[in-house]
């Protein structure tokens, strides 16, 4: 195994946790609604825009700030959820252009 093969297999393990993230239909719906929503939403907002209870939107709220996802913002005694897609994205985008490059150097 060369070491362009296995720097690839570890970022692969990195993304994992974050693919498995992506894979739940109501965090996507999470990202979908902060994706319209700039100045973010409160645990309350989403759990009515997409038929959740509000413990179940914060189970999905907290897994999805864990892994990057979105952040936090205290205004007043709310809590307001905003997307930060930056750090996740880089890292399978990072997967993606060095699978690419493997393949075109085959």
């Amino acid at each position: 195994m060369t070491s362009q093969h296995a720097h690839i297999l570890l970022q692969f393990q990195s993304c994992i946790p974050l693919l498995e993230v992506l894979t739940d239909a109501n965090r996507q719906a999470i990202i979908m609604l902060l994706s319209q929503h700039k100045s973010g939403l409160n645990v309350n907002t989403i759990s009515e825009h997409i038929n959740l209870s509000r413990p179940a939107v914060s189970h999905h709220l907290k897994i999805l700030k864990q892994s990057g996802f979105i952040s936090l913002e205290k205004k007043g005694v709310e809590n307001y959820y905003l997307l930060t897609l930056r750090e996740p994205l880089q890292k399978l985008k990072s997967l993606i252009v060095n699978i690419e490059n493997e393949c075109q150097g085959s």
